[in-house]
């Protein structure tokens, strides 16, 4: 950054060639020899969707989600969609942590400011998947797979109204594992899949964030595939998600959510990006996610 204009090619090298650790030391490392913080001059050099991304990448992921939540909880309106895509796609660990770094970063707690932006079935859903209570453990139970397919059939087709609370508690208590069993269960007691029964028994964004738990607990790299998808050929692109999602899987499983998404779309999702995207955002995107 010294000197006459950016080396924006240097930059894309170094985050990309780097895990989050490494990246943290670099920063604490730029501070204690330039005297500078580093994500101020990052700011002061760079601009748009590649600032945007670069910044992402030199914050630590649990601060830079738990920023992406106030973002979606302040002001006026709640973007719930926002919401369900940060917390619910995660793990016990993942949520203490977001958690945590919201706490420090905003002085309150995460589930408190959940709990008063949002009412009944949807704060139920959050506030819960926000206090990490899922069991993940890799023992089946198939007693009480029975018992909770029979309890789904019981809140959704097998009465009048639909008991979404029951649907909630299921989708995120149980591991993915015994969720999966229990899929399989109800499928063959009721005939239909148990997204069939969401859709037909809920709406709005409730429904949609009941449909993401079941997704994900299927298949984590298929949900994220299709995340990818729906972000780059929707009207617009939604370059926000993107970043997210690129940067909050790129040392879980991008490889393999890169595969699902070839092995779905019939194209690499390097190459739809490059398609899609343009400069150094494309350039960053792309190097993040490899020739997968």
């Amino acid at each position: 950054m010294k000197g006459m204009g950016t080396n924006e090619a240097a930059i894309i090298e170094i985050l990309t060639t780097h895990d989050s650790k490494q990246r943290a030391l670099i920063r604490e490392r730029y501070s204690s020899v330039c005297g500078k913080d580093l994500m101020k001059e990052l700011k002061s050099e760079l601009s748009g969707d590649f600032e945007k991304a670069v910044l992402a990448l030199m914050t630590p992921l649990p601060l830079f989600l738990a920023q992406e939540i106030k973002g979606a909880i302040k002001g006026a309106g709640t973007k719930e969609k926002v919401l369900a895509d940060i917390l619910l796609p995660r793990t016990n660990s993942e949520l203490v942590a977001i958690g945590k770094a919201y706490k420090q970063e905003f002085s309150r707690e995460l589930v408190e400011d959940l709990a008063g932006d949002l009412s009944g079935d949807l704060q139920l859903l959050f506030v819960t998947q926000a206090t990490a209570q899922r069991d993940e453990s890799d023992a089946v139970d198939r007693e009480g797979a029975e018992k909770d397919a029979k309890e789904l059939f019981q809140a959704g087709e097998g009465r009048a109204g639909t008991d979404e609370s029951a649907f909630t508690m299921i989708l995120i208590k149980r591991s993915f594992v015994q969720l999966r069993v229990i899929f399989e269960i109800y499928e063959k007691m009721s005939g239909k899949e148990v997204e069939e029964a969401i859709r037909k028994e809920t709406k709005g964004v409730l429904k949609d964030s009941l449909i993401t738990l079941v997704k994900f607990a299927r298949s984590h790299a298929k949900y994220f595939a299709e995340r990818l998808e729906q972000a780059i050929k929707g009207v617009g692109t939604d370059e926000r998600t993107l970043i997210r999602i690129i940067i909050s899987r790129a040392e879980v499983d991008l490889k393999h959510v890169a595969e699902e998404y070839a092995a779905l779309y019939g194209k690499p999702l390097a190459k739809m990006i490059h398609s899609e995207l343009s400069g150094d955002f494309r350039k960053l995107l792309v190097k993040l996610v490899g020739e997968h």
